[in-house]
């Protein structure tokens, strides 16, 4: 069965303002009664987090069903993935050009994977990496390479919301509002 999961990563937050960005996406949550305050033992893999407010609906496309677990908030360089399976392929920033990291039987190009697995690990380690395109030979910032299904995302800011109904266009357009309208990615998946 498995737990899913929905995040929406501050592409633009920096180490130095992702606290107070996380604590001013939080407090509107709060006040516009998306989640609540208080914390509980109600996500996966981190001892407590901010379960459903009475408002949760405001924030999600359909009301098919009520959200069982709650918010966890994440700040610090992390790489956002969308857990089970992987990403196709990943399009370079600069020529768009899709590099396909599997087959269509989800075997993995080992040649294509090599560089973006060293650029993971760079990034993880120093916040800085980047990759070269095979096509345009310009070298892109990791975190401006876009993903299949935007399975990946490099940021210093995530609010994963456990087992909640898919997200309204309107309710992400607002939250990055509140956040500066800074450039946020949904990543999705399931653990």
């Amino acid at each position: 069965m498995g737990n899913y999961f929905q995040t929406i990563v501050d592409l633009h937050a920096t180490p130095a303002d992702a606290t107070a960005l996380a604590a001013r996406g939080l407090d509107w949550l709060v006040a516009e009664g998306i989640v609540r305050a208080e914390r509980t033992d109600c996500v996966l893999g981190a001892p407590l987090g901010h379960p459903p407010g009475p408002l949760w609906a405001k924030a999600v496309e359909q009301v098919d069903w009520e959200p069982s677990d709650g918010l966890k908030v994440e700040t610090g360089r992390t790489v956002f993935h969308g857990g089970q399976g992987d990403a196709m392929y990943a399009a370079c920033p600069h020529c768009a050009a899709r590099v396909d990291l599997y087959t269509d039987e989800w075997d993995a190009i080992e040649d294509a994977w090599d560089p973006f697995n060293k650029a993971i690990g760079t990034w993880r380690d120093s916040g800085q990496a980047a990759v070269t395109c095979p096509r345009c030979s310009r070298a892109g910032d990791l975190t401006a390479w876009t993903w299949d299904n935007d399975y990946y995302a490099f940021g210093y800011l995530g609010f994963e919301f456990w087992d909640w109904p898919e997200f309204s266009p309107g309710f992400l357009e607002r939250f990055a509002r509140v956040l500066g309208d800074h450039r946020t990615v949904l990543v999705g998946g399931k653990f």
